[in-house]
């Protein structure tokens, strides 16, 4: 069992730390790369159902850097490669709705489909993800 003896699924329903609330914060003012940055620390030294949670969040946020940059086939990856991973873990994780960024991240990425690598700029700033803390 990892830290402390709980389980992944415990952790899991845990309090978010201050680092991930710094990420949520960055990623929802459109700070991309700088989530990146911030959640790689957490990443790093996890396992199991963390460090999916973690790296998924990371690969969402820098495939909506890619996106923002112009980097199609950046975006289109990491969205598919994110949600993948996001699809482990619990759909309530650190007090983030990863159910409902898994259903984002999708709709983002067929929009990105249906339009293509030449009008990919053209995806409506509503479908763009955000992180949500459920009800």
């Amino acid at each position: 069992m990892p830290a402390g003896g709980r389980s992944d699924t415990e952790r899991c329903q845990g309090a978010p730390p201050p680092e991930l609330l710094q990420a949520i914060g960055e990623f929802n003012a459109g700070e991309w790369f700088q989530c990146h940055e911030t959640l790689e620390e957490l990443w790093v030294g996890e396992k199991g159902e963390l460090r999916d949670f973690y790296q998924g969040l990371l690969q969402v946020a820098v495939a909506l850097y890619h996106w923002r940059n112009g980097n199609y086939k950046g975006a289109e990856g990491l969205l598919l490669r994110g949600a993948d991973l996001l699809r482990r873990v619990s759909g309530t994780c650190l007090g983030v709705d990863v159910a409902r960024l898994v259903a984002e991240a999708g709709v983002l990425r067929e929009a990105l489909l249906a339009l293509g690598e030449e009008r990919m700029a053209e995806v409506a700033p509503a479908l763009v993800p955000k992180l949500h803390r459920p009800e």
